[in-house]
């Protein structure tokens, strides 16, 4: 969950493309499992980042996580949801689309809308609306919050996918692969037979 660090983001790119020069591979499957925005400073500049990532033998892959979901729907014109994407975090990726604090005082839920649908270009509109809710693997499915245990892959919801905790987190049974998933924040990458958790709280 990059959550608009591009600085570590960069960072992680980095070390990322100095083990491939070091352990070269014929390809190189490269995901991100979701929450590139909010709550960071960088949000539009990790989007932009990524979107025009390119690089000989990886091949990226692009999960949707529940904070690029709340984005996608302010921007589709849902008001509902904008008294709480503000408080976590989505003021912090409007300012870095160059929207002040003072300008959205006092404005009602559909201004903001507006002004999020001006602010937001449509190539990173587009870039979003690409990306997948999951990424098999051999042996590993990648997803942004996880899986409801006991449903098959193909029936799962895809709001368990984005946002599940619980019922995922204290499930020890065995999937039938490994869950690579973010979300639900760690101080340490979490790794146990049946999921590894990779959100340490980037922001």
């Amino acid at each position: 969950d990059v959550h608009g660090r591009l600085d570590l983001l960069e960072d992680i790119l980095a070390k990322i493309h100095a083990e491939l020069q070091h352990r070269p591979v014929g390809k190189t499957l490269l995901v991100f499992v979701g929450d590139l925005v909010d709550r960071g400073p960088s949000s539009a500049q990790t989007l932009e980042r990524l979107r025009t990532y390119r690089r000989e033998s990886i091949q990226t892959v692009f999960l949707l996580g529940n904070h690029e979901e709340v984005l996608l729907r302010i921007l589709g014109g849902d008001t509902s949801l904008i008294a709480s994407w503000l408080q976590f975090g989505g003021m912090q990726c409007l300012q870095s689309y160059g929207c002040e604090p003072a300008e959205l005082a006092g404005r009602s839920a559909e201004e903001i809308v507006a002004i999020a649908r001006d602010a937001v270009p449509p190539e990173h509109v587009e870039f979003l609306e690409s990306f997948a809710d999951s990424c098999r693997f051999g042996d590993y499915l990648f997803v942004h919050a996880g899986i409801r245990p006991g449903i098959q892959l193909e029936q799962q919801s895809q709001s368990d996918l984005r946002w599940i905790r619980e019922p995922f987190l204290f499930d020890d049974s065995d999937h039938g692969f490994v869950v690579v998933h973010g979300h639900t924040i760690s101080e340490e990458v979490v790794q146990l037979p049946n999921r590894i958790g990779i959100d340490t709280g980037a922001y």
